[in-house]
């Protein structure tokens, strides 16, 4: 895919409260100027990649780019569920995602189990393409040393 990896930045906002809650799933949300300026072109889907939070350690990552049709956004969204449990909130704190894999395209679900069990073979195949070697050394990317409270888009 020709615009992978791409990196993305911004402070992390409030979404629709559904990932922790309905689906025990946390996301974080970008707000919507960083969800604009992707790329025109960019497929709707699940990704994987890295993720760092203020500045804090780099981890694996999942995320949803696109319309989520089992809620019907009205609203394009990036919901990137970073694989690490967090002991609070960080709204406001500066996320840093690298999407370097597509993982799936979107698609709607029957059931709410159904959605959740799919996640969940996201995380699991997220975990092995991660492991890759090209995959792996974006980790260390130079994106991820930047002085926190830097806010840019793209790389």
């Amino acid at each position: 895919m020709r615009h992978l990896p791409y990196f993305c930045r911004g402070p992390v906002v409030r979404g629709f409260g559904r990932g922790s809650r309905q689906l025990g799933i946390p996301t974080a949300n970008f707000p919507e100027q960083v969800v604009d300026s992707l790329p025109a072109d960019l497929p709707t889907g699940i990704y994987c990649g890295w993720a760092s939070v203020g500045g804090g350690p780099v981890l694996p990552m999942v995320a949803s780019v696109g319309w989520n049709p089992y809620y019907g956004n009205a609203k394009k969204s990036v919901e990137t569920h970073i694989m690490h449990t967090f002991k609070e909130d960080f709204y406001g704190e500066i996320l840093n995602v690298a999407i370097v894999s597509y993982l799936r395209p979107e698609k709607n679900f029957d059931s709410l189990e159904s959605l959740i069990s799919a996640i969940q073979g996201d995380i699991e195949e997220a975990k092995k393409r991660l492991d890759l070697p090209e995959h792996l050394k974006l980790k260390e990317d130079s994106f991820f040393q930047v002085p926190k409270g830097k806010i840019m888009n793209g790389h």
